[in-house]
């Protein structure tokens, strides 16, 4: 036994010295893949971000999914900058899957850290983070942090390029390296007046050893990193011949339509599907089971889509409905509502002071009680999968639109029985992903559809309706408020408790068969990581178990948590008798960023001046919302009116962003943009019932998209900033809903805390 006991305490203690010297070491490098990138005739490959062809053409490797937010141009964009390529021959390319590619910067922005804290224990779990995720991550799109996470990378991938290409013509010219500079795609010698395209130095400088500290080029020197430049992928997507997951037809491929469980997560108890295998054009039906978290049903594969989804009908089933069966939404809201009751509930993710003894000290209280329903992501392209299993089963290829490529494969290779490294994924465009996209349940249901038809591709494709019933939904949440003013009407407490399901608990067990323990960040995000200056305050989030199956919806828990606490700071401006956007400046005393953000968009929305009543001579009001997400800051300001027939009219939007450094000015209005309209459809519109476990809303006439004589006049500006690019894509969404409520009661005197927002 004492050999035992010292082995293993010896083997322990190595084990820890060896743990602590791996944390003590840098990231692993960011540039080389552990397979070489494969090439084309004539191509070479540089490092595992870049290739350039004997003709010129510079080949980007694309690790992020393109799903409309023009991504793919501003990660070209900084590479090119740096490569100093000539624009013109930039083209993109689907990375393969290598650890190269895993999102870093997601993961550390997702430790439940408020923004100010800049303490060691910060610096210290991002730095292990960092490191962990390099070699164990996911390769993900999500979290606006594309650009953010790939900042440095692909510019040191162009640097390095760059540098190759002036050493191999120093060497093929006989002239000292930098005496060489480049220019749009050529190495330059001046005093020689040589000159050689990227094209004639390709096949020598990728010989060259790589060097991975070559200088970046400082703000003043950018020539691409800052001008609003045409999206690479406007052409295709203008012509037609951008490719997204619907349109992966391989040859021969065939089509497949499941019914699914009505209820959510259910399963097949049993089936007769002899009808429907004699319908016109049925090639075959496969029992699905659930997989990746998904519903289990029958799929029919037939020649034809229409003939897939006629078949259905024919289908006989009894079904094992799984415990969602007794769920039901307003039941859901009231077991919401008293979890978030008591002042001590959930965990707290920000304390100042002794808020009890401050709010017992306020000459002045006042609480409200806010609410938000589950959401649908809705993507316009419907979930879909094509799957081609080899005839000998050994292998396979995926067609998918993923946010997840690592996950997709894997999930698809466990419904096919298969090893990851057996198949080949092909991720397209994706037509909306907003976060569904980050599941596989489909790309899974089409695998194991696949697997039945060995030699034939197969595409599943979802209905509308099926994409609203199976969905993995936004959290619903219920918050309570409590905060205090004294005598001048200034905050002296803040006490907000807010209840929900977690989302990453629900992830880990689905993706990767992992528990989850401590809190989820993303439940409570937009609550306790703003700026606001409170001298006491508690804000925690009671974790409610459910068996909803929910997910990460367009700014996760910003979406709704911006919704309760902006429409509750106007609560509070009003109660103090300020104007709500001097009532924020006072709150952004230690904020400058922030504040200047708030006061530009005041600015531009002419805050405090008259406003014309609408053309139906209903009042217009003006409400405002300022909201810190995913490392940018946004303020909005919303002019509505509601008229005599209750509906709710936005007239204009003002929107300004801090999103650091703006690396395209043209996505990030486009990102806005696109935000304001999403975001409203959700606040106007947006709901999902569930009875009985089965969710009511089925298409677009149960929860509407923004049609386009609604849509508002939309006014986007960014702050000029050469700090690090933070996220876009998403922190446009959440101020909207807010904004638009301060907005109506601005007009009508009516508080709006429930969302969809509707009038009584």
């Amino acid at each position: 036994m004492g050999a035992t006991r010292r082995f293993i305490l010896g083997s322990a203690a190595a084990g820890g010295a060896l743990l602590l010297g791996w944390s003590l070491l840098p990231p692993r490098q960011r540039l080389r893949t552990a397979q070489p990138l494969p090439v084309q005739v004539g191509e070479q490959a540089f490092n595992g971000w870049l290739k350039i062809s004997a003709q010129g053409d510079v080949t980007v490797m694309l690790a992020k999914s393109e799903m409309g937010q023009g991504v793919s141009t501003a990660l070209a964009m900084l590479l090119a900058e740096e490569l100093d390529a000539d624009w013109a021959r930039v083209r993109m390319q689907p990375a393969p899957l290598d650890s190269l590619y895993n999102n870093i910067a997601t993961v550390v922005d997702g430790l439940p850290f408020h923004p100010d804290d800049t303490g060691t224990l910060r610096s210290l779990g991002g730095w292990l983070s960092a490191k962990a995720m390099r070699e164990v991550g996911v390769l993900m799109t999500g979290g606006s942090s594309s650009v953010k996470d790939l900042w440095l990378p692909m510019r040191q991938a162009g640097a390095s390029g760059r540098a190759l290409l002036r050493s191999a013509a120093a060497a093929q010219w006989g002239v000292p390296v930098d005496q060489c500079r480049t220019e749009a795609g050529r190495v330059l010698h001046a005093a020689s007046k040589r000159q050689a395209a990227y094209g004639e130095l390709a096949a020598a400088a990728a010989q060259l050893p790589l060097d991975e500290r070559v200088p970046l080029k400082t703000p003043a020197e950018f020539k691409l990193i800052g001008k609003p430049l045409r999206r690479l992928d406007a052409a295709p997507k203008q012509t037609g011949r951008a490719a997204y997951g619907i349109d992966a037809w391989p040859p021969g491929v065939k089509h497949a339509a499941i019914l699914l469980c009505p209820v959510r997560g259910g399963r097949v108890g049993s089936a007769s599907t002899q009808a429907a295998e004699k319908a016109p054009g049925v090639i075959k039906t496969v029992v699905v089971p659930p997989l990746s978290g998904g519903t289990g049903g029958v799929a029919v594969v037939a020649h034809s889509p229409w003939q897939a989804r006629q078949a259905l009908a024919l289908l006989q089933v009894q079904w094992d409905e799984g415990e969602m069966a007794g769920v039901d939404s307003t039941a859901v809201m009231a077991q919401l509502a008293a979890a978030a009751a008591p002042a001590d509930a959930g965990f707290a993710l920000y304390s100042k002071g002794d808020v009890q003894a401050a709010l017992a000290a306020s000459p002045r209280r006042v609480q409200a009680e806010y609410r938000a329903p589950y959401l649908a992501h809705a993507t316009l392209e419907p979930q879909n999968a094509t799957v081609l299993l080899q005839a000998d089963g050994q292998a396979a290829t995926v067609w998918a639109p993923t946010q997840v490529p690592g996950l997709a494969r894997s999930a698809a290779a466990a419904a096919l029985g298969l090893k990851p490294e057996k198949l080949q994924l092909h991720v397209t465009l994706l037509g909306g992903g907003f976060g569904r996209r980050l599941e596989v349940d489909v790309v899974a249901q089409a695998a194991a559809v696949a697997r039945a038809l060995p030699g034939v591709p197969v595409q599943l494709l979802y209905s509308r309706e099926d994409d609203f019933r199976h969905d993995f939904y936004r959290p619903a949440c219920v918050a309570r408020f409590d905060a205090g003013l004294d005598a001048q009407g200034r905050v002296q407490a803040w006490h907000n408790v807010s209840a929900g399901q977690a989302i990453l608990p629900q992830v880990l067990a689905r993706h990767f068969g992992l528990p989850w323990m401590g809190p989820d960040k993303t439940a409570s995000e937009g609550a306790f990581d703003q700026p606001y200056e409170w001298p006491a305050a508690r804000i925690a989030h009671a974790l409610v178990p459910l068996p909803v199956p929910v997910g990460f919806w367009r700014s996760v828990g910003h979406s709704h948590q911006a919704f309760f606490k902006e429409s509750f700071v106007d609560e509070l401006a009003h109660a103090a008798g300020q104007d709500p956007v001097v009532f924020r400046s006072e709150l952004l005393q230690r904020h400058p960023r922030q504040r200047a953000v708030l006061q530009r968009a005041a600015a531009l929305a002419g805050w405090g001046g008259p406003l014309a009543p609408a053309a139906d001579g209903a009042k217009v009001g003006r409400g405002v919302a300022l909201h810190q997400s995913f490392g940018s800051t946004v303020a909005q300001v919303v002019e509505a009116s509601v008229g005599a027939d209750k509906a709710i009219r936005v007239h204009r939007v003002v929107c300004v962003i801090d999103c650091g450094l703006a690396v395209n000015p043209n996505l990030i209005a486009q990102q806005l943009e696109g935000s304001v309209l999403f975001a409203l459809s959700a606040a106007l519109y947006g709901e999902v019932h569930i009875a009985k476990g089965r969710v009511q809303e089925s298409n677009f006439h149960d929860q509407p998209l923004l049609r386009m004589p609604e849509a508002p006049s939309i006014v986007t500006d960014i702050m000029p900033s050469a700090e690090h690019p933070e996220g876009v894509g998403e922190p446009g969404v959440p101020p909207l809903a807010p904004a638009l409520a301060n907005a109506i009661f601005a007009a009508t005197g009516q508080r709006l805390r429930s969302l969809p927002l509707k009038l009584s």
